[in-house]
């Protein structure tokens, strides 16, 4: 290999360490919020509050959407796995209920 071609796989090396460093702070991060939103769901069932806070989605939406925005993020991206994680929480929350 030349020392270009070294250099460069070194590079990509520590990119990859530093995307596997953020995907477990990804997933411990999400493991986390669902922790929460289990005890939320739970106690929305007990209280027979409803599974879904429309308001309050839509607030963390725009929320997310600014956060994208000074994180250099697409806003989109942002809003749509926002939209997926609180999919999942409202089923979540529906168990909890049945």
């Amino acid at each position: 290999m030349t020392d270009v071609v070294s250099k460069a796989a070194q590079v990509l090396a520590e990119h990859r360490n530093s995307i596997d460093r953020l995907d477990a702070i990804l997933v411990y991060t999400l493991g986390e919020r669902f922790k929460h939103t289990k005890a939320v769901g739970k106690l929305k069932a007990e209280h027979d509050l409803p599974p879904s806070d429309p308001a309050r989605e839509a607030d963390q939406i725009a929320r997310l959407e600014a956060l994208a925005n000074e994180a250099d993020l697409d806003p989109e991206f942002a809003k749509k796995f926002l939209n997926f994680i609180i999919a999942e929480v409202i089923q979540h929350h529906r168990q909890h209920q049945s």
